[in-house]
């Protein structure tokens, strides 16, 4: 697979990321398993996990397959912190204490002294910026990570934490930003991706096969085995299961069609090779879903599939 620098900077990662969104709970030990080993196989440096992803269950498992299944260097390592769903609620705290003490937590359980990219999950009016980015300058004086970046920021928080990082020496500048970004979801193109641009983020699109639906498995229904059928994630992909996504879809499939490939693989590859990207993150259930997504390395879309698929989906930048 090949490799992209993050953004501006030394940091190498495959151009495919590693998502563990389910992990330790929709997707157990064994299948995490296989589907860290299918993704070094292929080359796959990036795991993304995040401290909120199952309560912490998505790092332990992580944690639990390092130095068995890979070597702790063969991976980079990429974890967020900032959210949490105790007892059933999403709350966000980007507070300086909240968020080091979660990075200690996270360190623990993937039995790591260091992860290589610590990315402050989601912005959070109530508290003072400067506050939430000293803590990444900390994680990076004190060891704690290597490389660090945001996550679910718009267009002008990105660009006011990174000028702020920038603007005095030896804080630390950010790495990247962490968005979702897919066919059915370009609303990062306005401003997002150009304040990246500027500011030398890289760009890791989170759900770049639109929740799923991209993959054309809903067209007809909802597969009891998929995400929308699940207790966790139905609203959640629920959300794109509409007429303007459908056009997208059929688009998606009529270009795959033309193809010979998956539906999956011409939405993965679009959103791979837009401007500014450095590595969509691709979350899977089980291994072999994850396989299809892998084949995307020997893929590339012709300009005039690239300029349909634009002009299709063009509505989804609002």
């Amino acid at each position: 697979m090949q490799q992209r620098y993050l953004g501006r900077t030394g940091l190498r990662v495959s151009r495919l990321g590693l998502g563990t969104l389910t992990w330790g709970r929709d997707t157990d030990e064994h299948e995490a398993r296989e589907q860290l080993v299918a993704f070094t196989e292929a080359g796959g440096t990036l795991v993304d996990t995040a401290a909120g992803y199952g309560e912490g269950a998505a790092e332990e498992l992580l944690g639990s397959l390092l130095g068995d299944v890979v070597r702790r260097d063969d991976v980079v390592i990429a974890t967020k912190a900032g959210i949490s769903r105790g007892r059933g609620q999403r709350t966000t705290d980007a507070s300086r204490g909240y968020l080091l003490s979660t990075l200690d937590t996270s360190l623990r359980r993937l039995g790591v002294d260091h992860v290589d990219l610590w990315q402050v999950h989601t912005w959070v009016d109530d508290t003072p910026l400067e506050e939430t980015l000293s803590a990444l300058d900390y994680a990076v004086s004190s060891g704690r990570a290597s490389y660090v970046g945001v996550s679910n920021y718009r267009g002008w928080q990105s660009a006011q934490a990174a000028t702020w990082q920038r603007a005095v020496p030896g804080r630390a500048t950010l790495a990247s930003t962490q968005v979702e970004y897919s066919l059915v979801n370009r609303r990062v193109e306005a401003e997002v991706l150009p304040a990246a641009a500027a500011l030398g983020l890289g760009v890791l699109p989170w759900s770049p096969l639109g929740r799923g639906v991209l993959t054309g498995k809903y067209r007809h229904g909802t597969p009891a085995d998929s995400r929308a059928a699940s207790p966790h994630f139905s609203g959640f992909v629920g959300a794109y299961l509409d007429d303007r996504t459908g056009r997208v879809v059929e688009a998606v499939v009529r270009a795959a069609e033309g193809l010979d490939w998956s539906p999956l693989e011409v939405a993965l590859t679009w959103v791979r090779d837009r401007p500014g990207v450095t590595a969509p993150i691709v979350g899977a259930r089980t291994a072999a879903q994850l396989r299809g997504s892998l084949t995307v390395e020997d893929c590339e879309l012709p300009a005039q599939i690239v300029a349909a698929l634009d002009d299709v989906s063009r509505d989804t930048t609002r």
